[in-house]
């Protein structure tokens, strides 16, 4: 059994966050696994931050990850990644998607805005290993922009298998997102699991920047 296996997802209202969060839980739940899953939100409905902790194992006990504690972050957004860094440490895995959602002040010029190398960079001072993919591009190969989230559910999957670590299998990921997402984007969600999965494991064969 598994002591603590701690899972943050970063992304902003309307990428799926939470519901990527829950698609996990109910995963690892079908595993036999204890869970417990906490939330921090922004101005979620405005594309406003949105933290979702998900915490697997026999010795977790609060909903949010300790400070330092994150195995696996899971960005919806680059710029997400580093508002969450203080959860990370060097033995983090970064798991990022490329795409940038940049406020409208940084739209108007008003603020700076992190290219995403600069992104990745900061993230490498931290230690932590960092794989990227073009979650957007993949989403909408499956057939809805609406699936980011779940191409980086198999981001994430392809990750835990190179590993050796099977804390969930694609069978009970996939009977978590048949049971978490509408019945008319079930397909393209099918998909989008699998084409996050087969890019992740491709980058996985080369560096990062």
């Amino acid at each position: 059994m598994i002591r603590e296996h701690n899972i943050l997802i970063a992304s902003v209202g309307g990428q799926g966050g939470i519901t990527l969060s829950r698609i996990i839980a109910r995963a690892a739940m079908k595993m036999g696994y204890r869970v417990i899953v906490g939330e921090t939100l922004g101005m979620a409905q405005r594309g406003g931050p949105v933290q979702s902790h998900v915490r697997i194992g026999s010795q977790v006990y609060g909903p949010l990850i300790p400070e330092g504690r994150c195995h696996i972050l899971i960005a919806l957004e680059p710029v997400e990644a580093l508002r969450a860094a203080r959860y990370l440490s060097p033995e983090s895995t970064i798991l990022l998607n490329e795409t940038v959602l940049p406020p409208i002040t940084a739209i108007l010029g008003e603020v700076p805005y992190p290219t995403l190398r600069e992104v990745v960079e900061a993230l490498n001072r931290i230690g932590c290993g960092v794989y990227h993919l073009n979650a957007e591009k993949l989403a909408l190969e499956a057939g809805s922009k609406r699936c980011l989230n779940v191409v980086m559910l198999g981001a994430y999957m392809a990750y835990m298998e190179a590993e050796r670590l099977n804390i969930i299998t694609m069978e009970a990921a996939e009977e978590a997102v048949r049971e978490s997402v509408p019945s008319r984007y079930l397909e393209a969600n099918l998909r989008a699991l699998k084409l996050g999965y087969e890019a992740l494991m491709k980058s996985m064969s080369s560096s990062a920047y």
